[in-house]
C-alpha cells in the first residue's frame, strides 16, 4: 500500500492508464477499418509499432531534469517556424495541403511538432518576469507569438491546425490571468466570424451582443469603438480569407452550413459518419461487423473518422468510454496544473490540455455532424506517427511536471 502511494506521489497512475486504454481502442479500431483494405491493411501494426516508440520518448522526457524545458522553450519556437517555412517551399501536398516534410523513408508534419515549441514558450514567456497579462502590450505580444505559426500554416494551407494554434493561445492567455474584458476582447472575434458562416442576421445578432458587452464593461468610448470596429474587421477579413482557401476546403465549410447540399461530395464523410455511430445502438453491431466500416463507406476511416468505427461496432457503451477516459485525462491534466507550485510548468500543462481537448471536440464534433470537416486527428486514437509521438512528448512534459510539482523553480 506504501509503495502504491509512493507511485501514485511521482507518476499519474489513472491518467497513464486512461491514456493506454485509448490507444488499445485506437489499434483496435484502425485494424477494422484497414483489415480489408488493399493498401491500408498493415496499418494497425504501424499504429503499435509507433506507440512502443512512442512510449519510450514519454519515459525519457519523464525523467529529464525540470529545467530542460525552460531552456528549450526559444529554441523549440524557432525552430518550429523555420521548419513551417521550410515546409511551404520544400513539403509535400497531401490532401490539399503542403504539410509533410520527408526525412528519409518517414514523413512527418512541422506543425504537429510546432504545437510543442508554441506551448513551451508561450508558457515561457506568460510566467517570464511577472508579466502583467492584462496590459496592452503583453496581451498583443502573446497573440503575436501565437499569431506567426497560424499565418505560416495558414500559407500551407491547413485551416484545422491553425484552428487548434488559435485555441491553444487564448486558453492559455486565460490561464495567464488576463481579466474579463481581454478575454472578451480575444474571443469577441471569433464568435463574431462563426456567426458570419451563417449569414448577415447572425452576424448582426452577434455584433449586438458584442455592443451589449461592451456597455456592461463600461469602457472609454475610443476603447469601445476600437473593440466594435474590430470585430467587423474580422468578419470581413474571414470572408476574405475563406475566398483564398482552397475549393475543397470552402465545400467542406458549405457542407457543414448544409450538409445534404453535396451528400455525394464534401458532405459525403459526415453524413456516412452519423450513419455509422447511428446504427451502432446500445452495444454496437459487433467487431469487424460494421457494414459503413468493413464496406469502406468512409475513405480512410482509422484517421479523423475513427470515432464513427467505435461507434458502429462497439456502440453507444465503446463511444461512452472513450468519452469518458479522455474526460478523466482532461480532469486529472487540470488537477495537475493547479497543484503545480511552477508557474511554467502549470501554463505547459493548460496549454497540453486545451491542445488535447480542441481535438476532441472538433474531432468527435465531426464525426456527429456538428462540426466542419476539417481534418482534425482524435488525439492517442487516430492513425499517425507523428501525432501519436507529439501528444506523448507532450504528455511526457505533463508527467514530468507532476513528479517534481512541489518544487517552485
Amino acid at each position: 500500500m506504501k509503495i502504491e502511494y509512493k507511485l501514485q506521489d511521482k507518476f499519474d497512475v489513472i491518467s497513464f492508464a486512461s491514456v493506454c486504454l485509448l490507444i488499445a481502442m485506437g489499434i483496435v479500431a484502425i485494424f477494422s477499418a484497414t483489415v480489408n483494405h488493399p493498401t491500408a491493411s498493415g496499418n494497425a501494426e504501424r499504429q503499435l509499432v509507433w506507440a512502443g516508440v512512442s512510449v519510450i520518448v514519454f519515459f525519457f522526457i519523464y525523467f529529464l531534469p525540470h529545467r530542460t524545458f525552460r531552456l528549450l522553450a526559444v529554441p523549440a519556437y524557432l525552430s518550429s517556424l523555420i521548419l513551417l517555412i521550410v515546409v511551404i517551399f520544400a513539403g509535400k501536398v497531401v490532401y490539399g495541403a503542403k504539410s509533410w516534410l520527408a526525412l528519409g523513408p518517414f514523413g512527418f508534419q512541422p506543425s504537429e511538432f510546432g504545437k510543442i515549441g508554441l506551448i513551451l514558450f508561450l508558457a515561457y514567456w506568460l510566467t517570464h518576469k511577472k508579466r502583467n497579462i492584462n496590459n496592452f502590450t503583453d496581451i498583443s505580444s502573446t497573440i503575436l507569438i501565437g499569431s506567426i505559426p497560424v499565418l505560416l500554416i495558414l500559407l500551407e494551407p491547413d485551416l484545422g491546425t491553425a484552428i487548434v494554434y488559435i485555441a491553444v493561445t487564448v486558453f492559455m492567455l486565460f490561464w495567464g490571468g488576463i481579466n474579463l474584458f481581454g478575454l472578451f476582447v480575444v474571443v469577441s472575434p471569433g464568435l463574431v466570424v462563426f456567426a458570419s458562416l451563417f449569414g448577415t442576421a447572425p452576424l448582426l445578432v452577434a455584433l449586438g451582443f458584442i455592443l451589449i458587452g461592451l456597455y456592461y464593461f463600461k469602457r472609454n468610448l475610443f476603447t469601445s469603438a476600437s473593440v466594435f470596429v474590430a470585430n467587423i474587421s474580422a468578419a470581413f477579413l474571414f470572408d476574405y480569407a475563406l475566398r483564398l482557401l482552397q475549393p475543397h476546403q470552402q465545400r467542406r465549410i458549405a457542407s457543414f452550413l448544409d450538409p445534404t447540399a453535396d451528400p455525394l461530395g464534401s458532405g459525403y464523410n459526415a453524413m456516412q459518419a452519423k450513419v455509422a455511430i447511428g446504427s451502432g445502438g446500445l452495444l454496437g453491431k459487433g467487431f469487424l461487423e460494421g457494414n459503413q466500416t468493413q464496406l469502406r463507406f468512409i475513405p480512410e476511416q482509422w484517421t479523423d473518422f475513427i470515432y464513427c468505427v467505435i461507434g458502429e461496432e462497439f456502440g453507444f457503451i465503446g463511444s461512452f468510454l472513450t468519452i469518458t477516459l479522455f474526460i478523466i485525462v482532461f480532469i486529472r491534466l487540470l488537477d495537475i496544473a493547479y497543484s503545480s507550485k511552477d508557474e511554467f510548468g502549470s501554463a505547459i500543462v493548460i496549454g497540453t490540455l486545451s491542445l488535447y481537448f480542441i481535438h476532441f471536440v472538433i474531432n468527435i464534433g465531426m464525426n456527429i455532424g456538428i462540426a466542419p470537416v476539417i481534418g482534425l486527428p482524435l488525439p492517442f486514437l487516430s492513425y499517425g506517427g507523428s501525432s501519436l509521438l507529439v501528444n506523448f512528448m507532450l504528455l511526457g512534459i505533463v508527467f514530468n511536471i507532476y513528479r517534481n510539482r512541489k518544487e517552485k523553480i
